[in-house]
């Protein structure tokens, strides 16, 4: 029996809409990458367009202290929209693995191009993070009061000899949580707890601000010597700021312990979140940090050293520092290494 007509053009009206479904392809949203990033420097901007326009992939960012990103990903959980997280510090990575955060990735370009000390854990199934830029901690002294030799070491920061002449910022800081904790590995828990002892004891004033107040501060005369890391000093030498000129005339820098096990070296890096929508992405965004075009500009932009030992570095004043033994100590371990580092800085006051 024929279809009466209302039932027959609700029959072609669905066997339509069927065949739209089929015929017409699911127009795909534009691809996109969300990051939360601690590395709040003006200059990663071209960074992230370059990625956009090689790779098509837009990125969302939110910028932030490291610690606030910790305590967003924390509060979000399983929720979180975020893809990767970078974060400017060995003990902020590793508080994040500890937490886990991230999820290991097996790239081979990764792997290849990312020394394996400067890689997160890695049970066999990729490293859950990896560095993408390192600087190191240096000591800064006042050439009008200190000689380079009394400074070789920062072992030698706790002699008598410079008691009432050094600066540093607050011992909770990652920074310094990162030296003190590589210290203790090299020396063993007892021996730098009397080196930082010793430390403590040599303060020109108690620890405040961050390493360009160091800098500044050994300047001024206000103390004698300080560590920093080097980005601080390298931005200070390439400032046209009378200020900073003079500052930087005053002042001379040591590149620690080259006779035993290297200066101190500390890293930005950043891996895939666990619950990453846009693993893909993710994957790439991290293969692109560590090209060769990404590891120039983190030279040249923020003043940085590449990790990966064949990119070319195009900065005249960090290349002007010339070659120098950084310490090989796993970056991982540094990060773990903080828990002692916090037991120590308690102990001895270093607040």
């Amino acid at each position: 029996m024929p279809l009466r007509l209302p039932a027959r053009r609700r029959l072609l009206a669905a066997l339509a809409v069927a065949g739209a479904a089929h015929a017409a392809p699911t127009v795909a949203a534009d691809p996109v990458l969300n990051l939360y990033s601690a590395r709040h420097y003006q200059t990663d901007e071209a960074l992230y367009s370059d990625f956009t326009k090689r790779t098509g992939i837009r990125i969302n960012r939110i910028e932030a202290g490291d610690e606030a990103l910790l305590e967003r990903l924390r509060t979000e959980g399983r929720n979180s929209p975020a893809d990767v997280l970078l974060l400017v510090d060995a003990a902020r990575l590793w508080r994040a693995q500890v937490d886990g955060m991230f999820k290991p990735v097996r790239s081979k370009v990764l792997d290849s191009r990312i020394p394996g000390h400067l890689r997160g854990k890695d049970d066999g199934g990729g490293a859950e993070w990896f560095a993408v830029s390192t600087r190191a901690r240096v000591i800064v002294y006042n050439k009008a009061t200190v000689k380079p030799e009394q400074v070789a070491t920062y072992e030698s920061l706790a002699d008598p000899a410079l008691k009432g002449k050094v600066c540093t910022r607050s011992g909770t800081h990652p920074y310094m949580l990162s030296l003190i904790g590589a210290i203790s590995e090299h020396l063993g828990e007892a021996k730098a707890e009397q080196w930082a002892r010793g430390v403590v004891a040599n303060f020109a004033r108690s620890p405040r601000g961050g390493d360009t107040d160091q800098i500044k501060a050994v300047a001024t005369g206000e103390c004698a010597v300080a560590l920093t890391n080097t980005y601080y000093l390298v931005r200070m030498m390439r400032s046209d700021a009378a200020a900073d000129k003079d500052a930087v005339s005053k002042i001379g820098m040591v590149w620690p312990n080259q006779q035993s096990w290297g200066t101190h070296v500390n890293v930005s890096g950043g891996g895939v979140l666990r619950n990453a929508p846009n693993r893909e992405a993710a994957v790439r965004f991290l293969e692109y940090l560590a090209s060769d075009s990404a590891q120039a500009y983190l030279a040249e932009g923020n003043n940085e050293w590449p990790v990966v030992p064949s990119a070319v570095m195009k900065n005249p004043v960090l290349d002007s520092f010339g070659k120098f033994k950084a310490d090989t100590l796993p970056i991982a371990q540094v990060g773990r290494a903080q828990i002692t580092a916090a037991k120590i800085i308690d102990r001895v006051g270093w607040r």
